[in-house]
């Protein structure tokens, strides 16, 4: 009852913060705001802490403390979901697919509302300030413009504002670390999507603001004048410029067509952002960098932390190559390390590339495996190709020659709890490779059922549906094995429905075709000597200790640079001061020294406050390595559990199924296995090309009871999940 007391109150403190902060954005734009906000700085000039901290704090801070106390929501809250199942209710509905198209994927009710009520913001933002301007529009004394072009400069500077509410997004969807969006149980590699639409979004309303200002300037013949322009005090428009340029560059080296195929170029113009967000700072000035710095600041952290985390380096213990084409890598795992089955390591394998991350599944579970951790990879691409290849040489190499390829893992990250076993039953949607997730899962279940735990309530059925092109594909599910024996004593029982597309009826059985797996060659890598075990992310806690450091570290210097290097502007006049007075005040500072001492000062506070936290960072990844050294697990051991896994004589034939020459009917599958689990609550997840998952989604859609909410027949509800693991 305590931690469960705890829960609700870090829940409810995290919804009040998150309304205070939204709250902000929309005031911000009235005229009441920028009274009130005006006044609160002017009686911050005189307090230690300043204009500057007042921004920090009020604008900053709360996006951090949200993450912060998230990190400690997420440790408790997965200590009480185990015996859980999942809860119907009419707001359930809204996280299910709504509109499934090519266009823009799958969208679930949640998402439209959301992007609705961002849409109606931006609209707000921007008819709020627009109105007052055209209300007290007054002709600039630098330029002479005529009114309409007075008047569509004013709209060109408020796009701006709202490509600066979008930046104040952006990159709070791909944290890892200091995952914001895992808080509503989304991962980060499904949360991608958000950061590529606020990322088009802010592009858009930038370059409108950028080119219609130069249109202006270039029809009143100033552009000469203004777009080199570096000036002292207020906007930069130089800096502006570059920002613009540089962001550009980003967003069409990130397009689909440019990412998939030179991957290299997508990932060295995305490290631009540092000059981008340099440049942005330049131009917008202080006051408006705070308003998005949350984002920023996290997202430094998050990389720092991650950078900590990928050292020092590992090695391969060994590896297996399918007949598909498919290589499995042994990794060297500490034993305290546990995740969540559906989890993803990122791997860098600098042998190959230095620079490249990729994603993989991992399909092994924690529970049994307690030395090593294991992943899937299908080598269709020139990276993994250069994998394949590489392992493939060593084949036929001594013992003593063999090279150990050394790797750098970031993760594991998944789901803080183990979501899949909140549903009755489960149905599984795996095409090719996208079987790795599933693997993980059915692993996990097989140990709890191995282990006789009563933890976890798992599901009663569980039918799996596996469309390959080729029958060598089936070899990978010889590790899951042992479910697919269902003895009388299995808590759970699983179905197997294979679909061969591309191959005719073989004649061989079931047992037959997983038992090819045998034929994999294996590499054992002769390493010697202790290595490095993979640790994976620093515990929550130390995370949310490690932002709270950061913060106070950053506020500190920020007010201790700002009282030595800019002039203090104090009035000596008492109490008492005129309005006049605290004008000129205000301007004091601004007259004595440039805007952009102030930015020069943000960035110097910044740096120190990294440096500081990684510091404290590398003591603890320090005190973690230095605990454990993982000695190598010999190759007697691994060819004995190898053997071991692949002994699938006693698979029940007659209980699973091999289809060839066609894909299946997911529409009569689903109604299938509706029919057999009437009335219950389904988990439905799927894993393969993008087609299936639209298709699944569209079924549920369909299929699902949970828009029927009056109607008092008990139907099934169908709860769809999308398992992405490619960025």
């Amino acid at each position: 009852m305590g931690k469960a007391a705890v829960v609700i109150l870090l829940k409810v403190l995290m919804i009040l913060i998150s309304t205070a902060w939204l709250s902000l954005w929309l005031l911000k734009p009235t005229n009441l705001w920028t009274r009130k906000w005006k006044a609160a700085e002017s009686s911050a000039r005189n307090t230690v802490f300043g204009y500057y901290g007042l921004d920090f704090t009020v604008y900053t801070f709360p996006v951090i403390a949200v993450a912060m106390i998230g990190l400690v929501y997420l440790k408790l809250q997965s200590w009480g979901q185990r015996n859980s199942r999942q809860i119907r209710s009419s707001t359930a509905a809204f996280s299910n697919p709504l509109v499934t198209s090519s266009l823009v994927g799958i969208l679930s009710g949640v998402e439209i509302l959301s992007v609705f009520l961002f849409i109606l913001f931006l609209a707000w933002t921007f008819y709020t300030h627009i109105s007052h301007d055209f209300t007290k529009l007054t002709p600039m004394e630098s330029l002479k413009l005529d009114l309409w072009q007075l008047k569509f400069l004013r709209v060109a500077t408020r796009f701006g504002l709202l490509a600066e509410a979008c930046l104040a997004l952006l990159l709070l969807p791909i944290l890892r670390e200091l995952a914001v969006f895992r808080i509503l149980g989304i991962q980060f590699e499904a949360s991608v999507r958000y950061h590529i639409w606020l990322g088009t979004a802010m592009i858009c309303f930038a370059t409108f603001h950028g080119a219609s200002t130069l249109f202006i300037w270039g029809v009143s013949h100033y552009i000469q004048d203004e777009i080199t322009k570096w000036q002292r005090t207020g906007r930069i428009y130089l800096a502006g410029e570059i920002t613009l340029v540089v962001g550009l560059v980003m967003w069409i080296t990130s397009l689909p067509q440019i990412r998939r195929k030179r991957f290299e170029i997508f990932y060295y113009m995305h490290h631009w952002y540092i000059i981008f967000l340099v440049f942005f700072l330049l131009h917008a000035g202080d006051r408006h960098f705070y308003m998005i710095f949350a984002g920023v600041f996290l997202f430094c952290l998050d990389k720092l932390l991650r950078i900590l985390q990928s050292w020092p380096q590992t090695h391969i213990l060994s590896a297996r190559l399918y007949p598909c084409k498919v290589v499995e890598l042994i990794l060297p795992k500490d034993t305290g390390l546990k995740y969540t089955p559906t989890s993803i390591i990122l791997m860098k394998i600098p042998s190959i590339s230095r620079f490249q991350w990729h994603s993989f599944s991992i399909t092994s579970s924690s529970t049994i495996d307690h030395h090593t951790m294991s992943v899937l990879v299908k080598c269709d691409g020139r990276w993994t190709t250069s994998l394949y290849d590489n392992i493939r040489a060593q084949l036929d190499s001594d013992a003593d020659k063999m090279k150990p390829i050394p790797v750098a893992i970031e993760g594991p990250y998944g789901p803080s709890s183990l979501t899949f076993l909140r549903y009755d039953n489960l149905l599984l949607v795996a095409g090719g490779i996208g079987i790795t997730p599933f693997l993980s899962i059915l692993h996990e279940i097989a140990a709890t059922q191995g282990n006789g735990s009563s933890r976890y309530r798992l599901p009663s059925r569980i039918q799996l549906i596996y469309v390959v092109k080729k029958s060598q594909y089936i070899g990978l599910l010889q590790s899951a094995s042992s479910l697919l024996q269902n003895h009388p004593s299995n808590k759970c029982h699983l179905k197997l429905k294979v679909f061969v597309t591309q191959e005719k009826q073989c004649g061989a059985t079931l047992g037959e075709m997983l038992n090819e797996a045998s034929q994999v060659q294996s590499v054992h890598f002769g390493l010697k000597g202790p290595i490095y075990a993979i640790h994976g992310p620093q515990s929550l806690y130390w995370t949310a200790a490690l932002a709270g450091i950061a913060s106070i570290t950053f506020l500190v210097f920020l007010i201790c640079f700002n009282h030595i290097f800019v002039p203090s502007g104090k009035n000596t006049s008492g109490h008492h001061s005129s309005k006049q007075a605290v004008s000129s005040k205000m301007k004091a500072p601004k007259e004595k020294s440039p805007s952009w001492v102030a930015d020069i000062l943000i960035i110097s506070s910044f740096i120190i406050s990294l440096a500081c936290t990684s510091l404290v960072a590398i003591v603890l990844r320090w005190r973690r390595l230095k605990k454990e050294e993982v000695p190598l697990v010999s190759s007697k051991e691994e060819k004995v559990q190898q053997l071991s896994s692949i002994e699938t004589k006693d698979v029940v034939e007659e209980e699973h199924e091999v289809h060839f020459g066609g894909r299946p009917n997911l529409k009569d599958e689903f109604s299938k296995f509706l029919n057999e689990t009437n009335g219950s609550d389904i988990g439905v997840l799927v894993s393969g090309p993008e087609t299936m998952k639209e298709a699944v989604a569209s079924l549920c859609q369909q299929k699902s009871g949970c828009f029927q909410i009056g109607n008092k027949e008990k139907k099934p509800y169908l709860s769809f999940h999308a398992l992405t693991f490619t960025l």
